[in-house]
């Protein structure tokens, strides 16, 4: 019977590799080695038993076996597996040495008692050896390269410290991280981020020179930024169809100012100010519910234009107090806020007709004329936005001096020819004779001349009565006469300038008005009014400036003067002139405006009737002076732009 057992063993042991067969061999003596050294003192080892269960478990099948032959069995209560094994005529020990090898059972003794346990390879507790991590360093470039495959991230961090001399730390939760990289010379942080990036991981450098591996907290999440650099961003749940989330926030150091960046559709505001919050470490408190959603693409922008823009358009607003930002509707006492803006080169009236209709509703604007000072109410944001508008309206306005030359050139040519004669008191011979002719013979000297011709032609032609004259007229006169003015404009960009010179002169108007006192008869009253009649030399220039310096001028000029001045009372003619027009010149540029030019011609013929008009005799029975005038109007412009 004791060979066919062994032959069994052999036979079970035999299907086993050879290296467990060595180790189950080994294992098996030393078990063997155990009960044969306390046989002695417990014989029921080497005594012989018959088992004839099956399929029970091993505690109650060893008790039977430590029952049946006095044996002392301690059993760890971990077995639990059921036997089916029948034996007759073998040893215990036999038995003991087979279990232990078919159930992978330990069996060791402590005096005669026999402790049976489950067997555990002492080879597991052996930790493999340390592998060695590829990592290099170049000092003087500061670049790391880096060929890891499933390496310990602690093992790396230390192997990354001692060569580059700089801190790394790996919090408790990355203890066992495994990590994966290949990279080659590239500068050591960008070196850490992207290991970090491909292990799904964030570095963070601290002020004090630290770099620290973290593990991505909840909805965050690693990407490639608009710069193509990776970063980490929040992740938001939206109010789409379906809940995918679509809205990241992170924020990164930028010349020692944490900014934020934003890419967020339909994701709530109160998400939003929350999470940003957070991420800088800002104190705030809500003074009422955020409502409502905003579709959001921001980069780098600072903590309070980020508020500003999730804000606008809204009826919240936010205002810091003591570092702590309070955040709420802009109606509410405590978010509103007051600014003074005093206005250096415009006046308040022309700024707060520009403003738009739209922001007066939500700021409170109010003048305070003796400073020039606009004094605004409203929340931060919307003042904010008022200022900057105004700050744009409120640069200098320059003025442009415009320097007028005008010239007048009057040509006048007179013609006076006649011979009157008459009867009058007290005339006396005399009169001009060059350089024309205006002589008046009284009547004494045309005596003495018909007494003279009467001598040399024999008749005698009589005398004429004593208080009788002759006037020769025979005079021509020639003018040319120049007026020069130079007045001087001013006017602001945009505005019109004008000068207006001339004279004014009245006439008589009178009205004669009857008023009935009875039935048969009436009153007249007569009314005189004394008319004005202007004839003015008018100029209106409007100069506007380019961003060149070059300037648009709008020209009107009106010029009338008086034909001649009646005497009976009447309205004295007037002869008009007009020009406009507009035109772009450089600055201190001069133009010439000509063309305005008129003509007067008068031609005036008094003498006896029917006889004045008969040729020859109306050169004795007539006088006539003709006249004529010619005026030409030369204008020119300077503009100077003074600032």
């Amino acid at each position: 019977m004791y060979k066919k057992l062994t032959l069994i063993i052999l036979l079970l042991t035999a299907l086993l590799p050879n290296k467990l067969w060595a180790q189950a061999k080994d294992r098996t003596q030393i078990i063997q080695q155990r009960l044969d050294a306390i046989a002695v003192d417990v014989p029921g080892l080497d005594e012989k038993v018959q088992l004839m269960v099956t399929g029970i478990s091993i505690v109650d099948y060893l008790n039977a076996l430590a029952k049946s032959n006095k044996l002392s069995i301690s059993i760890d209560p971990k077995l639990n597996f059921t036997v089916y094994d029948t034996f007759n005529g073998v040893t215990a020990t036999n038995i003991l040495v087979l279990l232990a090898q078919k159930y992978n059972l330990d069996i060791s003794t402590v005096g005669s008692i026999i402790y049976i346990t489950p067997f555990q390879d002492p080879a597991q507790f052996i930790k493999p050896p340390q592998k060695e991590i590829n990592a290099s360093y170049s000092a003087p470039d500061n670049t790391l390269s880096l060929m890891l495959n499933n390496d310990s991230l602690p093992a790396v961090a230390r192997k990354v410290t001692r060569l580059t001399g700089k801190n790394i730390i790996v919090p408790n939760a990355l203890q066992n991280k495994l990590v994966s990289a290949f990279i080659q010379n590239a500068p050591f942080e960008t070196a850490l981020e992207k290991l970090a990036y491909g292990n799904e991981l964030k570095m963070i450098k601290t002020s004090d020179n630290f770099f620290l591996f973290q593990p991505l907290e909840e909805n965050e999440e690693l990407y490639v930024n608009g710069d193509k650099n990776t970063a980490v961003r929040k992740t938001f749940k939206t109010a789409n169809p379906g809940g995918h989330p679509s809205a990241g926030l992170f924020t990164r150091m930028i010349n020692g100012q944490n900014l934020i960046s934003a890419d967020a559709t339909n994701t709530p505001i109160a998400d939003l100010v929350k999470q940003a919050s957070q991420e800088l470490n800002k104190s705030y408190s809500l003074y009422s519910e955020l409502k409502g959603t905003i579709t959001i693409h921001v980069n780098d922008v600072s903590y309070d234009d980020f508020l500003n823009l999730l804000l606008k358009g809204t009826d919240y607003t936010f205002h810091v107090d003591n570092d702590v930002y309070l955040i709420g509707d802009s109606k509410l006492e405590g978010l509103r806020t007051f600014k003074a803006i005093q206005l250096q080169y415009r006046s308040i009236d022309t700024v707060v007709a520009m403003i738009p209709s739209e922001w007066k509703k939500s700021v409170e604007i109010r003048e305070f004329r003796e400073q020039n000072t606009l004094l605004l109410s409203g929340s931060g944001a919307n003042i904010a936005e008022v200022t900057a508008f105004i700050k744009q309206l409120d640069v200098l306005v320059p003025s442009v001096m415009i320097e007028v030359t005008m010239i007048d050139i009057n040509k006048s040519r007179t013609v006076s020819t006649g011979l009157a004669a008459g009867v009058s008191d007290s005339v006396k011979t005399g009169g001009t004779i060059l350089p024309g002719m205006n002589f008046t013979f009284s009547a004494s000297s045309v005596n003495n001349l018909l007494n003279g011709v009467g001598k040399v032609a024999g008749i005698n032609l009589g005398h004429v009565v004593p208080n009788f004259y002759v006037s020769l007229n025979a005079l021509e006169s020639v003018g040319d006469v120049d007026v020069r003015s130079v007045p001087k404009l001013t006017a602001l960009n945009g505005h019109t300038a004008t000068i207006s010179i001339g004279s004014s002169l009245y006439y008589k108007n009178s009205t004669q008005s009857f008023i009935p006192t009875n039935a048969s008869s009436s009153s007249t009253v007569l009314t005189n009014a004394y008319v004005e009649s202007d004839a003015n030399m008018k100029i209106s220039i409007k100069p506007v400036i380019s961003g060149d310096d070059q300037i648009t001028m709008g020209i009107k000029i009106d010029i009338s003067d008086f034909t001649s001045i009646p005497t009976d009372g009447s309205p004295p003619p007037k002869s008009t002139s007009s020009y406009e027009t507009s035109m772009r010149i450089n600055n201190e540029d001069m133009i010439l405006l000509g063309g305005i030019e008129r003509t007067e011609k008068d031609d005036t013929v008094s003498g006896f009737p029917i006889l004045s008009r008969i040729p020859i005799l109306k050169y004795i029975f007539s006088n006539k002076s003709k006249s004529l005038k010619k005026v030409v109007t030369v204008v020119f412009i300077r503009p100077v732009i003074m600032r």
